[in-house]
């Protein structure tokens, strides 16, 4: 009879542990409890701005395209096997901004780009041109921007970034989400700021992360969302359990080896 209770006892304990949800899993706990000012300070404005590495592309636009021409150079497609002839393409001509943050742009030559927005370096160009060109618009986009997402996620990768700016909800979001065995109080975030690391941690379960200043990734960041413990268990008992396997095949062959030897001598 006391085992039958007892039995019971557990049985309704386990129950109600599966339909529990594990605190460490809900996202931005407490954040319908803030207040209107502490939601003011979590709001921060954000820009990208142009890293070395990036690859640019830059358009010079005026009421009469032919004087810009100058500034904006065909793309030429070579022949193979020595042929001389080329042929122009309609594509973009891109810019890739060297480990010193500069571009080699026509007519302008060398200028400095890296550290500026695109809007500062679109000013910039403008008053560059405009001995050349009255009233010209630079219209600059990065096209290499990327973020990569590492880790516990349903769909590990790099994600290409159309707009100016992607925020670590979007990447995870963009990436199918964090998986049930992920940590979701440490994600990790490693970046490249002028050839020196940074890395950041952001705990996704507090409202808090609106306000860090690794909430929006910049180009070339990497995500890594590392694994709760209940997994680290699991791969570690998974691990001792695969060693015990092949230490006791490994004892079993030994004996048979001898045992075998034994009958051959004995024979």
């Amino acid at each position: 009879m006391r085992i039958q209770v007892v039995s019971i006892v557990l049985s309704l304990v386990l129950a109600l542990g599966a339909c529990s949800v594990p605190k460490d899993v809900v996202y931005f706990q407490g954040i319908d409890s803030l207040s209107p000012e502490r939601v003011e300070e979590m709001s921060q404005p954000y820009v990208s701005r142009i890293c070395p590495d990036d690859l640019l592309t830059i358009t010079v636009t005026a009421w009469d395209p032919t004087v810009v021409t100058p500034f904006n150079p065909p793309v030429y497609a070579y022949a193979q096997q020595g042929e001389v002839s080329a042929v122009s393409s309609a594509q973009l001509r891109t810019y890739l901004v060297d480990a010193e943050g500069y571009i080699n742009f026509p007519v302008l030559g060398r200028i400095h780009v890296a550290g500026q927005t695109k809007q500062e370096l679109s000013t910039k160009m403008q008053q560059m041109i405009e001995p050349y060109v009255k009233d010209a618009l630079v219209n600059i986009q990065i096209v290499n921007y990327k973020v990569t997402v590492m880790g516990e996620v349903a769909r590990p990768g790099a994600i290409s970034v159309k707009n100016d700016r992607i925020s670590i909800l979007d990447a995870i979001g963009q990436v199918g989400d964090l998986t049930i065995n992920a940590n979701r109080t440490n994600i990790l975030v490693i970046r490249d700021n002028n050839g020196a690391k940074e890395f950041g941690r952001l705990d996704i379960t507090e409202p808090d992360i609106f306000t860090s200043p690794y909430y929006y990734l910049q180009q070339n960041d990497v995500v890594y969302v590392e694994p709760n413990n209940a997994k680290k268990r699991n791969a570690r008992y998974s691990q001792a359990q695969q060693y015990s396997i092949t230490v006791f095949s490994s004892i079993l062959s030994a004996i048979s080896v001898v045992t075998t030897v034994i009958l051959a001598i004995t024979k």
